[in-house]
């Protein structure tokens, strides 16, 4: 299995609680790299400045192949497992790593607005995992080999804490797209709301790397000739409702310490610019967690939970307004919702139920 952290969050282990754990407590045995992924992830795409990203790629590119071919002569290995942009290897690695019998699965959680990050080395995999339905068909145009496989969350870290419900209305997240417009909304409207993450305590927000940086300049430019924006209303959150980002524990003790947590489904295509909505980790880990959930309408989730039982959506800032001040006048409705969208997640939506539906489509027999 070979990861990365997440770029924007260094810190956060996500992955590896979700994925990494998961295939642990299924009875599997898991070999990572014998180097520093987060420091692979930070020279790939550009983040030390005294480091050439491509040559950081060959370089990392070999040596993954050299921990897969020592690892599978010791053990064997049934299934190699990443999460990585083209960025982060070679084309020629995947495929040699492929020459050894091994089957390659590429898991990518961004691919409806950010395709061009794996569209390189996504048709040299066997197979490609990804969640957003409206993904399959760039991953097709490419040769690659789509496989949908939902997002989920491990019940063995999102769970609820008994801590009291002491804030109203909470957000968790990077200050992107319209965000902050709706949490305006909310906060002039008399809601009182606060929220945590990378970019709402300053106007910086997380840096990007010089590739990434030169996408989204591409996107910027292109937008003036094809983005409609949406009317904005007064913009800035107080410095008081604002804070840093959070460590995966205190994101998790969030859900239980707020009586409404706060989803937003809104991505932009980076180079087209297009605006659209997706299903994300947040609509799975904060049910899991004991969260009652309000997240953007998007046809999608109807699959996974009951909408308006199990989680709450609404269409826009208008009606997200509306739907808040009726449940914080309605807490038992909400503590239904609530405790009915735990024993979904808890149900049908865990990474291990993630992982035997993928190992049925790709003919991996699991542990039992």
């Amino acid at each position: 299995m070979a990861s990365a952290n997440n770029v924007d969050m260094p810190q956060s282990k996500i992955w590896e609680i979700n994925l990494k754990q998961t295939l642990l407590d299924m009875g599997h045995s898991v070999t990572e790299p014998s180097f520093d992924s987060g420091q692979m992830a930070a020279e790939c795409m550009g983040r030390k400045a005294d480091v050439d990203p491509a040559e950081a790629r060959a370089q990392y590119s070999d040596w993954i192949v050299h921990d897969v071919k020592r690892a599978h002569h010791s053990a064997g290995i049934d299934l190699f497992f990443s999460y990585f942009y083209s960025a982060m290897i070679m084309p020629e690695a995947v495929e040699s790593i492929k020459a050894l019998g091994i089957p390659t699965v590429n898991f990518y959680c961004n691919a409806n607005h950010q395709f061009h990050l794996v569209e390189e080395i996504a048709p040299h995999f066997d197979y490609c995992m990804f969640p957003e339905r409206e993904a399959e068909s760039k991953y097709l145009a490419v040769g690659a080999n789509p496989v949908h496989i939902q997002m989920a969350a491990n019940p063995r870290f999102y769970h609820p804490y008994a801590l009291p419900r002491e804030l109203p209305v909470t957000f968790v997240g990077q200050k992107y797209l319209n965000r902050e417009e709706y949490l305006n909304h909310l906060f002039t409207n008399g809601i009182d709301v606060r929220v945590w993450g990378p970019g709402w305590q300053s106007q910086t927000g997380p840096l990007l790397s010089p590739y990434r940086s030169a996408v989204r300049l591409a996107g910027r430019l292109k937008r003036r000739f094809l983005d409609r924006q949406r009317p904005q209303g007064p913009q800035g959150l107080p410095s008081d409702r604002c804070g840093p980002p959070l460590s995966d524990e205190e994101l998790v003790k969030m859900y239980s310490r707020s009586l409404i947590s706060l989803g937003f489904s809104e991505v932009r295509d980076e180079l087209t610019g297009e605006i659209k909505r997706h299903v994300r980790l947040r609509d799975f880990e904060a049910p899991m967690s004991g969260a009652f959930y309000i997240v953007g309408y998007q046809e999608e989730l109807a699959q996974y939970y009951e909408l308006e039982k199990e989680i709450v959506c609404y269409d826009d800032r208008d009606g997200l307004l509306d739907k808040v001040r009726y449940y914080l006048a309605h807490e038992e409705e909400m503590d239904q919702v609530r405790q009915a969208g735990l024993a979904r997640a808890r149900r049908d939506h865990t990474w291990e139920n993630r992982f035997r539906q993928l190992f049925d489509v790709i003919g991996l027999a699991p542990k039992l």
